[in-house]
C-alpha cells in the first residue's frame, strides 16, 4: 500500500504534493504534448486516463499515434518511481483506434491509490497517471468532483484546473456534454467565442467518424482537461452534444438525414469515438460499489432507448391565441403526454437498475446514487418572468418565453428533453426507488444551471437530486440576460415545489460527498469562464441525511 494512507475505514486523505512532483504529476509534467492531428506528431501525444474503478481493477488509457500497431507495454507501482510494480501488461495502439489504448488492470488491492505508465518500443514513456481502486468494507467517506456541459469555445476550463488543484477528491464524474458538435460560429456565435480559444477543429460540425476523432483530441490538449484526467479515475456517460443536440434513439434535433446521412451511422461514429477517447468500457450502463457506503448507477439516458422529445413548436402550431395553446396542450397532457410506452432507460435498463436498486439497499449501502444526464426534478416555466420581460426582445427568444408559459398554465413542464418528457418512465423508476426501499441521490447535468431538488412520487418522498451548473457553457443568464439572476431563481422556486434551490448565473463544477450519515453536494462558482484561473468566489452546500429523502436546507 502506499505508506501515505490511511486504512481505508478512515477518511482517505490527499497523496503528498512532492510525490506529485517527483511523478510528473504537476508543474512540467504537465505540459501540453503536440497534436498529431495539428502537426503530424507521433508518439504519445494526449497524456494518459483512467477510469471504470473497482474493487480489484481500474481501466487505463492513452494514446500513441503512429502509422502502424504498436505494442506498449504498461505498468502500476504504489510509488511514482516504479521500482516495485505491482500490476504490468501489454496493450496494442492501433490506427484502427485511432491510436487509443485502452487496457485493464486487473489483480490490485481495494481502496489504493496507484501510479501507471506507458512504455514505447523505443523506450519513450507516457505522462505518469495516478488512480485509485474502490473501497471494500466499512468506508467512512467518498468524495467526488462532478462535471457536465464543457463547450471549449465559451471560455477556459477552470472547473478542472480548480478539481485537480485541490487533490481532494477520490474520483470524477462526468455527467456528459464532454464536448460538442457544433461547427465553427454555430454555439457559441462568433461574437461570443473567446477569442484566446484556438477555433475548432474541425471548423464544420462533426457528423463522420474522423470528425469525431478531431474534436476530441482537440478538447484533450486541453491541459486542464488533461490535468483532471491524469490524477483521477473518471465515471463518465454521454449526454447529447457527444452525438448530436436533443438526440434520441432514432434521431436527434441536430441531425439532418437528406443533408447529413443515415442517423444510425452517425451514430455508430460518434459511439465509437467517444468509447476510443474515454476511459470507458463498451457497456452502455455499469454499477460501481463504493465499500458498505453506496452503488453508483451509470445510466444511458440518450442513445440505446429514449423516445423522441415532444416539441412545443409542433405542438402549437397553428394556435391563433394564448387560450387555443393552453386548450392544445390541456388535451395533450391528459393523452399522448402520459403515454406508458414511451422509454427513457428502455426494459432492459430499467430491470437492471431495479435490481440493484434491490440488491444494493437490502444489502445494507447506504446510499443508491444515479450517475446520469438529464434532470428528474419536476420544473415548470414561471409565469411571473414573462411579466418582468422588456419589449423588443429578439423573435426566438420570445416564441420560447410565450411557449413556456402556455405550456405551465397547461400544467406541462418546461424542458421536454428531461425527464419531465417521460412521465410514465420517470414513474417506472420511482416505483423501483420505493419497492427497494433506497436512499436515492440523483446526480445530473444538462441545463448548465445549479439545481437542488426533492424528489416524491404520488405523495411519497423518492429521494434527492443535486443539478450540476456546466463547466462553460451559459445558462439563464446567456437566456434571459435582461433579468436578474436571484429574480429567476427565486420565480422558478416559488413556482415549483420540489425545487428548493437554484443558482441561474454562474460556472463551476459540484463536490459530492458521500458519508454513512450525510450526502452533501458543495456547488462551487468560479469568477469566470473568459478569463484563465480556477478561482472559486461562492459556494453552496446542501445535503440530505440517510433516510430523511428531502434536503436539509438548513
Amino acid at each position: 500500500m502506499i505508506k501515505t494512507e490511511p486504512p481505508v475505514t478512515a477518511p482517505i486523505l490527499p497523496l503528498d504534493r512532492r510525490q506529485l512532483l517527483k511523478g510528473g504529476l504537476l508543474g512540467a509534467g504537465l505540459a501540453a504534448a503536440p497534436l498529431c492531428a495539428a502537426g503530424g506528431a507521433r508518439g504519445f501525444t494526449h497524456g494518459v486516463a483512467s477510469g471504470e474503478p473497482g474493487a480489484s481493477r481500474v481501466l487505463l488509457w492513452t494514446r500513441y499515434a503512429a502509422d502502424q500497431d504498436v505494442p506498449l507495454t504498461w505498468e502500476m507501482s504504489e510509488t511514482a518511481s516504479f521500482a516495485s510494480p505491482v500490476a504490468s501488461g501489454s496493450v496494442t495502439a492501433s490506427p484502427a483506434n485511432d491510436g487509443c489504448a485502452k487496457p485493464w488492470a486487473d489483480g490490485l488491492a481495494p481502496g489504493r491509490w496507484y501510479y501507471f505508465r506507458f512504455t514505447a518500443p523505443d523506450g519513450s514513456h507516457s505522462d505518469i497517471g495516478r488512480t485509485r481502486t474502490l473501497p471494500e468494507g466499512p468506508t467512512a467517506r467518498w468524495k467526488m468532483a462532478v462535471f457536465s456541459c464543457s463547450n471549449i469555445g465559451f471560455g477556459w476550463f477552470n472547473a478542472y484546473a480548480h478539481a485537480a488543484a485541490t487533490n481532494e477528491f477520490d474520483c470524477t464524474l462526468h455527467l456528459g456534454d464532454y464536448f460538442y458538435e457544433y461547427g465553427q460560429g454555430t454555439y457559441p456565435s462568433e461574437s461570443e467565442w473567446l477569442g484566446t480559444r484556438a477555433p475548432l477543429d474541425p471548423q464544420s460540425e462533426t457528423v463522420a467518424l474522423a470528425q469525431y476523432r478531431a474534436r476530441y483530441a482537440q478538447y484533450r490538449s486541453d491541459p486542464d482537461l488533461r490535468r483532471i484526467h491524469q490524477i483521477y479515475p473518471m465515471i463518465a456517460g454521454w449526454d447529447d452534444h457527444e452525438s448530436a443536440n436533443d438526440s434520441w434513439e432514432g434521431g436527434a434535433q441536430n441531425h439532418q438525414s437528406e443533408t447529413e446521412g443515415e442517423w444510425s451511422v452517425r451514430k455508430a461514429a460518434a459511439m465509437k469515438a467517444y468509447r476510443e477517447w474515454m476511459p470507458v468500457s463498451d457497456e452502455n450502463w455499469a454499477e460501481y460499489e463504493i465499500g458498505d457506503l453506496a452503488t453508483l448507477f451509470r445510466l444511458e439516458t440518450r442513445l440505446s432507448a429514449r423516445a423522441q422529445q415532444f416539441d412545443y413548436g409542433t405542438l402549437l402550431r397553428g394556435m391563433a391565441s394564448p387560450e387555443q395553446g393552453v386548450a392544445a396542450l390541456t388535451a395533450f397532457r391528459e393523452e399522448s403526454y402520459r403515454d406508458p410506452t414511451r422509454e427513457v432507460l428502455g426494459a432492459a435498463q430499467q430491470a437492471w437498475l431495479g435490481n440493484g436498486l434491490m440488491r444494493s439497499a437490502k444489502g445494507g449501502k447506504t446510499w443508491q446514487v444515479l450517475v446520469q444526464q438529464v434532470l428528474m426534478g419536476k420544473t415548470a416555466s414561471a409565469t411571473s418572468l414573462t411579466d418582468a420581460l422588456p419589449q423588443g426582445l429578439p423573435d426566438y427568444i420570445m416564441r420560447r418565453v410565450v411557449a413556456g408559459a402556455i405550456a405551465s398554465r397547461a400544467g406541462l413542464p418546461l424542458n421536454m428533453d428531461a425527464w419531465d418528457g417521460y412521465p410514465a418512465a420517470r414513474a417506472r423508476l420511482y416505483e423501483a426507488a420505493l419497492a427497494a426501499d433506497a436512499n436515492l441521490v440523483s446526480l445530473a447535468g444538462d441545463t448548465h444551471n445549479a439545481w437542488a431538488f426533492d424528489l416524491a412520487h404520488e405523495g411519497e418522498k423518492v429521494g434527492v437530486e443535486f443539478g450540476g451548473q456546466s463547466v462553460t457553457s451559459p445558462g439563464f443568464e446567456g437566456y434571459l440576460p435582461q433579468l436578474a439572476p436571484g429574480d429567476v431563481s427565486a420565480a422558478m422556486v416559488a413556482r415549483n415545489p420540489e425545487l428548493k434551490w437554484m443558482d441561474a448565473s454562474r460556472r463551476g463544477y459540484m463536490a459530492v460527498e458521500l458519508t454513512p450519515t450525510r450526502a452533501t453536494s458543495e456547488y462551487r462558482f468560479l469568477s469566470s469562464v473568459r478569463e484563465k484561473g480556477p478561482e472559486v468566489v461562492a459556494t453552496k452546500r446542501l445535503s440530505t441525511l440517510a433516510g430523511a429523502r428531502t434536503l436539509d436546507l438548513g
